[in-house]
């Protein structure tokens, strides 16, 4: 595990346990690398009730909710499908927040509109959730590796800045 990854966990950590909240994850081209960095920490059980990897289309509308006609309108690699992804796993775990992604991690499946080396990232609470995309390709691994810190911070970032009613979806 990355050190940056896991010292931004340690701080995610402490900051959710002293707010008595929870997180959850929905990970598909990040194949549960995020899970991974949060529970690499000890103590991560008080706070982190799970996550799903789901790599399928199938699995992030059966597990998550994710809805058939919203992949079909925006493709799986979209704002949208990562919105959907976040309050499907807050709604699955019981979760105060959920973290999320969707991408081409590669070297192949881009297409023109979706190259290689974009990922959608979605966090936050049901009714508040921030995206980000990635783009660039980096090769797989650290197409992967980029996106799982990006995640991570861009979350970290959103718990200092929380203010009811001020984030964007």
């Amino acid at each position: 595990m990355v050190g940056h990854e896991v010292m931004i966990a340690e701080k995610i950590q402490t900051f959710l346990i002293g707010q008595g909240r929870t997180l959850s994850t929905a990970e598909s081209c990040t194949g549960g690398r995020i899970a991974s960095a949060v529970t690499a920490v000890s103590g991560s059980s008080a706070y982190f009730q799970g996550g799903v990897v789901a790599y399928q289309n199938k699995v992030k509308e059966i597990l998550l909710g994710v809805g058939h006609d919203t992949i079909a309108r925006f493709d799986v690699v979209s704002r949208e499908v990562v919105v959907e992804m976040v309050e499907g796993a807050c709604r699955l775990f019981g979760t105060d927040y959920a973290i999320a992604t969707s991408g081409c991690a590669g070297p192949g499946g881009g297409t023109e509109s979706i190259p290689v080396g974009t990922v959608w990232i979605a966090f936050g609470a049901p009714g508040k959730v921030r995206t980000f995309k990635c783009e660039g390709d980096r090769g797989r691994v650290p197409n992967v590796e980029f996106a799982t810190a990006k995640a991570l911070e861009l979350f970290w970032d959103y718990l200092l800045s929380e203010e009811p009613g001020q984030c964007e979806t």
